[in-house]
């Protein structure tokens, strides 16, 4: 069979060049022309060093193997280096290079190859950007100083210490799903796989066979054995987000791995064992669902094993600001803005508002303003119309039953949140006028439990 060398030269992905013993340049493919922008016709017979080929990390030129001298030995195998384009523009590549010779191995030439690595620079740098987002995936990724926050870095610490399975409770938008990632990178698992599972996105049949994977011919369209999630995750962690969104057919095939670390997938009796820690999330009080007979109680007392929970931004108001100037550094990097500055009132519109919707709505809202800010400081009117209006604030804050940030809580009737702050404590004491007994009606404790707070958190004793 003869072979057509030119078809398959102009075939390759590579550029391909082939110079003489002078480093005249003699074959020049389709895909250089494509690489530099230099036609086949202006570079035959020139000398390739019209490339300037430079070694990527020194900047210097790297030397064409006919100049070698013998006693330096055979040219490296492959160089990273950056080609000049015919515009001016350079080029990273990868250059391979091999000396020609005739069938009594006296030398003839040299083949170079060239690899265009912009694909893999572009990856190397949304791996970077990704990195920057991330940062350390521990407790360090949590943002903010204040006590609540302390209470959660504490708690990460001993749940990374054991594999007891975690319930992360908190509102929407706390940031559960990085305290999840926090406990997995914290000790010995962090080399083993974290896989993530939102229970509320998918319905009963398709979840399931997310979770247990499925069988081939279980079901219409199933073409092919199908692993679940618990398998992907052996050996290290299963993250499921909204588990109190769970079916009840799916709790009790949960309620099972927990309980025997076994499983089997839809449509097999095979059972399979793994071994994977369980870290579970939700927003929803599942102590009401349980007794409303929505969700197992089995299944709760299994989960509810080490609860940890994430506070609101109401609770932590001293880290609005951390918050948002990590919000600008972050959006500055990703647009290119210089934006660094708050107006006051837009300071004090942050501090005040309730933030239904925690740390997210919070890092949209910065978001927001840095499509609208056209200069280095956010002003009123660059924040959301939901939160610069007073009216829509007042409104959206009442719907919730959520005072803002900045007022004391009112005296009287249900309690809008728990007390689990100095801070909270002392707002509540001054709300009431120091009266212990209605403070204790506010909270729905007994008083000997608001002395035993006000001991605990340190709180003023002020004679009632």
């Amino acid at each position: 069979m003869s072979l057509d060398w030119r078809v398959i030269l102009e075939t390759l992905p590579s550029g391909v060049v082939v110079t003489d013993l002078h480093s005249r340049i003699q074959v020049w493919n389709q895909t250089m022309e494509t690489l530099t922008g230099y036609s086949r016709t202006e570079v035959l017979g020139q000398d390739c060093g019209l490339l300037h080929c430079q070694a990527a990390a020194a900047g210097e030129v790297v030397a064409n193997p006919e100049s070698r001298p013998a006693s330096a030995g055979p040219p490296p195998d492959a160089v990273e280096c950056t080609l000049q384009r015919r515009d001016g523009g350079r080029v990273p590549v990868l250059r391979s290079t091999r000396r020609l010779s005739d069938g009594a191995e006296h030398a003839t030439g040299t083949v170079h190859i060239f690899t265009d690595l912009r694909p893999l620079k572009a990856l190397q740098a949304q791996v970077s950007r990704l990195r920057s987002r991330l940062g350390c995936a521990t407790s360090e990724r949590l943002i903010g100083q204040s006590e609540a926050m302390g209470a959660v870095r504490a708690a990460i610490r001993l749940a990374s210490e054991s594999t007891a399975t975690v319930l992360v409770l908190g509102e929407t938008g706390t940031g559960k799903e990085l305290v999840a990632e926090a406990i997995h990178f914290e000790r010995a698992r962090r080399d083993k796989p974290l896989v993530k599972v939102n229970c509320s996105a998918l319905p009963e049949t398709l979840l399931e066979s997310e979770l247990f994977g499925h069988a081939r011919g279980a079901f219409t369209g199933a073409v092919k054995d199908k692993p679940g999630r618990f398998e992907l995750a052996d050996g290290g962690t299963l993250f499921l987000d909204e588990i109190g969104d769970l079916s009840p057919l799916i709790q009790l095939k949960l309620l099972r791995v927990l309980q025997q670390h076994e499983f089997e997938r839809v449509g097999e009796s095979r059972v399979r064992r793994v071994d994977v820690r369980i870290i579970a999330a939700t927003h929803r009080d599942l102590r009401r669902l349980v007794a409303e007979g929505r969700f197992r109680e089995d299944l709760f007392y299994r989960l509810n094993v080490f609860p940890l929970h994430v506070p609101s931004l109401r609770e932590r108001t001293t880290d609005i600001m951390p918050l948002v100037e990590h919000f600008l550094d972050w959006f500055n990097r990703e647009t290119g803005k210089a934006i660094n500055q708050l107006s006051a009132d837009v300071r004090r519109i942050l501090m005040d508002f309730c933030w239904p919707g925690n740390v997210r709505q919070l890092e949209n809202a910065i978001e927001h303003a840095f499509v609208t800010c056209q200069g280095p400081e956010i002003g009123l009117f660059d924040l959301p119309v939901e939160i610069r209006m007073m009216e829509l604030r007042r409104e959206i804050c009442d719907q919730a039953g959520q005072s803002p940030t900045g007022a004391a809580p009112k005296c009287g009737g249900k309690p809008a949140v728990r007390v689990r702050t100095k801070e909270e404590l002392s707002a509540l004491l001054t709300a009431c006028g120091d009266n212990k007994a209605e403070v204790a009606r506010r909270a729905g404790v007994d008083r000997t439990t608001v002395w035993r707070w006000m001991k605990r958190l340190e709180a003023p004793a002020r004679p009632v």
